[in-house]
């Protein structure tokens, strides 16, 4: 992505309709639609005061306290659902994205998409009958640092990939209390973020162990991915809220590429030589020197707005050119989601300390 285009310079736009109108979606999901070609033509929420509100700040002309109504009266291209869990912890969104299909509406989802596997193969099944797409906010996987990380594990400069470890900070609630998705609704609400990294940059889990820690919940797990390769998922809670939150390290041959809080990208390529006992300089060549991307934040440019840098726009303007072109999104795509819920209900199944196959996902999603 080298040029953005303003809201107002696109000569097509979509019309879209809004479902929620809460914390983070204000923040982070209404305000990427400036550098989207959108068209919000109505905000439901169930309170009828704040759709309003919303509508008006962010210049849709209509409000609605039922998507219902919405669906029936707007007939949306496409809608965005930004919603929270409901009181026996299911995911409010799914239900919704499945009337906005039958609506036959495009739908682009905040995470979580589900609860559960079964769950995301219903939508997959109204998604396919409805011919229209479902694409969730996996927004690790569109930013810039992880865009580039894919790109150099797949060249041929890398190498085969042999390992991969992700560091994220998150707890894990005791195994006899994770059949309740009350209980782990935070859990849900994050594993989206290192699920959703390890699955695009590694493809399937087909092996699946841990070992937990009880008194901040915290994990590492060992995997192997049906590549062959291997890795870990450190969920590292307990940590400082002041630390860098997150880090993810893939290792090729005889190189590796390093994404630390997301935002500094180090490649150490291969090819330098340091012989023991004999370098006097750790300065190697030109040729083969690391290399190191960071953002400055002292400029108003758009590369330093979290909007763009986390990937909230990067993700919209994927779902927004799918819905141009028809043709359905390649990243945040069910087949991913699906790929979360596996790891997620790993997590609620198999017990501390165990080493277990995973049963691979057949042609139509299932396990």
């Amino acid at each position: 992505m080298d040029h953005i285009t303003y809201q107002f310079e696109y000569d097509e736009r979509i019309p879209v309709a809004f479902i929620g109108a809460g914390g983070h979606s204000y923040r982070n999901v209404y305000p990427s639609f400036q550098y989207a070609p959108v068209d919000l033509r109505a905000v439901c929420d169930l309170d009828g005061g704040r759709a309003a509100k919303y509508a008006r700040l962010f210049g849709a002309p209509r409000s609605y306290t039922d998507h219902h109504e919405m669906l029936e009266r707007e007939r949306p291209v496409a809608v965005f659902v930004v919603t929270s869990y409901s009181e026996d912890g299911r995911v409010q969104a799914t239900d919704l994205a499945l009337d906005c299909l039958r609506a036959g509406a495009h739908v682009w989802m905040e995470k979580p998409t589900a609860a559960s596997v079964a769950e995301i193969s219903r939508l997959r099944r109204q998604s396919a009958a409805a011919g229209r797409f479902v694409m969730t906010g996996m927004k690790k996987i569109f930013t810039p640092a992880m865009e580039r990380t894919k790109e150099i594990i797949s060249s041929a400069e890398f190498g085969e990939v042999s390992s991969v470890s992700v560091r994220y900070p998150q707890t894990l609630p005791p195994f006899e209390n994770r059949r309740d998705l009350r209980a782990m609704r935070g859990f849900l609400d994050h594993i989206y973020h290192p699920g959703a990294v390890l699955h695009h940059l590694m493809g399937d889990v087909c092996g699946f162990g841990y070992q937990w820690e009880p008194v901040s919940g915290a994990s590492t797990a060992s995997l192997r991915f049906a590549s062959g390769a291997v890795g870990t998922l450190h969920l590292a809670a307990g940590s400082a809220a002041t630390s860098p939150l997150e880090r993810v390290e893939v290792v090729g041959q005889d190189a590796n590429v390093v994404v630390d809080n997301g935002v500094r990208l180090t490649y150490y390529r291969r090819g330098a030589r340091l012989d023991y006992g004999r370098s006097p300089s750790y300065v190697v060549g030109e040729d083969h020197a690391p290399l190191h991307w960071e953002p400055e934040f002292s400029l108003g440019q758009l590369y330093n707005k979290n909007l763009f840098y986390l990937g909230y726009v990067p993700e919209i303007l994927h779902f927004c050119d799918s819905v141009l072109s028809g043709t359905p999104p390649t990243k945040g795509t069910l087949e991913d989601s699906l790929a979360v819920m596996r790891l997620f209900e790993a997590y609620q199944t198999v017990p501390a300390g165990t080493f277990v196959d995973l049963a691979q996902p057949n042609e139509n999603g299932a396990a």
